[in-house]
Formats: structure tokens, C-alpha cells, sequence
């Protein structure tokens, strides 16, 4: 009985005090948004990245239908959010997700644009703790004037 004891207590319990302990380097979730001045819905030479603009992490269980983290971040002046997640997502399905856009005319989801999926656990093979996003978009209410010219030059580039 003794020797089951110190079995417990030597292969059991420092299993249990790793598991509780915090993460002691945290995820870094990073990633732009910008603005769709085309209304092309995707990325070209003339998008621009968006200030202020509010943006957050969710994770979901597996099934996705209950929420188990969330947190907000807002970009920088080149429109880049870093957002710190402390805990490791293991089993959890985590978006980065886009929020609001401080720019009224250039405030509408690119549907397809409007969220990008990251992994938020170390037990994947990733060596860092920086996980980067694809980039997320707004759109224009109205497409600027110059827009058919960024297209045609689109054109010739794919021909």
C-alpha cells in the first residue's frame, strides 16, 4: 500500500501541478484589417489599413455552438491588433473576428473577410507563440473614382 502511495505521489501529482500551472508565455494573436475601397472583396493595391478598428478573439467548444473565451483588441495606426491570449485552446474552435470600424464609410463586414480562423494551443508542432491571422476587411459604401483603372492594371498583371 505504501508503495501505491509513492507512486501516486511521484507520477500523479506533478502531472496535476503542471496541468493547473498558467501558460508562462502567452499567444499573441496578430493580424491588419483594411478598408476595401474598390468593393472588390479582396486584398489589392488599393485597400488601406484602418486605425481603431475593433476586433476579437472567440473561442468556441468543438461543436462551436458554446462560447468559452473572448477577448477585444483594437488596431494601431497601421492597422495591425495584437491580441495577448493567456490560456491554451486545446480543444476549442478560436476566431479572430472583426468587431466594429471607426470609419462610417467604410464600416461593412467583406463577408468571407470578416473573421480568420488561429490556433491557440502549444500542442500542435508550432515552435512560437505568434500566431498570425489573414488579414480581415471593411468595405467602402461607395467605391472610390479610380477603381475600373486598379482593376484593369489587375487584369494585365494576371494575363
Amino acid at each position: 500500500m505504501a508503495k501505491l502511495v509513492m507512486l501516486f505521489a511521484l507520477c500523479v501529482l506533478p502531472a496535476l501541478a503542471v496541468a493547473t500551472r498558467p501558460m508562462r508565455t502567452p499567444f499573441t494573436v496578430e493580424g491588419r484589417v483594411y478598408c476595401d475601397n474598390c468593393r472588390f472583396s479582396y486584398e489589392s493595391s488599393a485597400i488601406t489599413y484602418i486605425a481603431g478598428a475593433t476586433v476579437r478573439v472567440e473561442c468556441k467548444d468543438k461543436s462551436g455552438v458554446s462560447l468559452r473565451y473572448s477577448k477585444e483588441g483594437t488596431t494601431d495606426s497601421t492597422g495591425t491588433y495584437r491580441i495577448v491570449v493567456a490560456e491554451d485552446h486545446e480543444d476549442q474552435i478560436c476566431d479572430a473576428i472583426l468587431v466594429s470600424s471607426p470609419q462610417k464609410s467604410c464600416s461593412e463586414a467583406t463577408p468571407g473577410r470578416d473573421r480568420a480562423r488561429v490556433i491557440l494551443t502549444g500542442y500542435n508542432g508550432i515552435a512560437s507563440n505568434n500566431r498570425f491571422a489573414n488579414a480581415m476587411g471593411f468595405m467602402r459604401t461607395e467605391a472610390l473614382s479610380g477603381c475600373a483603372q486598379v482593376f484593369k492594371q489587375m487584369q494585365e498583371l494576371d494575363a
